[in-house]
């Protein structure tokens, strides 16, 4: 059987489970439209969590992820069919029900020579938080310095489109620099219009609480990523809401302290012998659930 045969067998097999998320995504819209104080941010998926069904059927793939529930993607650098083609894109998104939540993009591509370029792309793709998702100079005791001036250069670079400039952590951002953090450095050496877009999978691979680092710095977290990272031994499944962290009281946070607009799954775990699309499904199911007890 070859790569696409494949791949359509597993669509086909996923077709039952997918009808399930619909309608537990639209009675879970039933319910809190009734709660207009519980206002829930819309759910967006991370699409580096489903790169190889990309590649391999990049319209077959949103639309798969667009009858899940997802109310958005987060692009990674790949656009399929649309890759010079952003206001294009963004129809074929509307067309499915779905908007850009944001874009990860490197320092690369914001450089002084690409700068018009990338910010009108993505602009122009409907897409307004722009956030940078790995640089090692980030738990650099000097490199981070020169990190934070540069997100600090952006946060103005990116205005007159309209955009905002995020970064994104992993686990290394947490590790101990000047009495706190690099996250602390970061944040608290840029200015409030950069967004700090947590992983909360990797906040907890670190062994801090997310919840801490929302509060701490208020309206900033405008994106937060939804991921367990496992640690070898833990017999802990990254499929959410299998766990045993506080999820609900996480989203209470975002909503009232964060200032979140999104909430991102992002699976980089497959466990089970589960595909990539099976346990993002898992997930957004998991998260759905937690969602309708708030």
């Amino acid at each position: 059987m070859n790569i696409k045969n494949k791949y359509n067998t597993k669509k086909r097999s996923l077709f039952g489970l997918i009808n399930l998320f619909i309608l537990i995504s639209l009675s879970g819209c039933d319910l809190l439209s009734n709660k207009a104080s519980n206002y829930i941010p819309p759910i967006s998926v991370q699409l580096w969590s489903v790169k190889e069904e990309l590649k391999a059927d990049f319209k077959g793939t949103i639309k798969l992820l667009a009858n899940m529930g997802f109310n958005g993607v987060e692009f990674a650098g790949d656009f399929g069919p649309f890759k010079d083609k952003p206001k294009q894109l963004k129809e074929f998104l509307t067309e499915n029900g779905l908007s850009a939540s944001g874009a990860h993009i490197g320092f690369e591509q914001l450089s002084a020579s690409k700068l018009d370029a990338t910010l009108t792309f993505y602009r122009e793709l409907g897409v307004k938080f722009v956030i940078v998702p790995w640089d090692d100079r980030a738990w650099h005791p000097t490199g981070v310095i020169e990190l934070a001036e540069q997100l600090t250069k952006l946060s103005e670079q990116v205005k007159p489109y309209g955009l905002v400039i995020g970064f994104h952590n992993h686990d290394q951002e947490f590790n101990d620099h000047q009495g706190a953090t690099y996250w602390d450095y970061i944040a608290q050496h840029t200015p409030e219009s950069v967004l700090l877009q947590l992983d909360i999978g990797w906040v907890n691979y670190a062994g801090k609480d997310p919840i801490e680092y929302v509060q701490k710095y208020a309206g900033r977290t405008l994106t937060t990523h939804f991921k367990i990272r496992t640690k070898e031994g833990d017999n802990v499944t990254p499929i959410i809401g299998k766990d045993n962290y506080n999820w609900a009281e996480l989203i209470k946070t975002n909503i009232k302290v964060g200032g979140t607009k999104w909430l991102v799954v992002e699976q980089e775990e497959y466990p089970e012998g589960l595909s990539p699309v099976e346990a993002v499904a898992q997930s957004k199911l998991g998260l759905d659930k937690i969602i309708e007890q708030l």
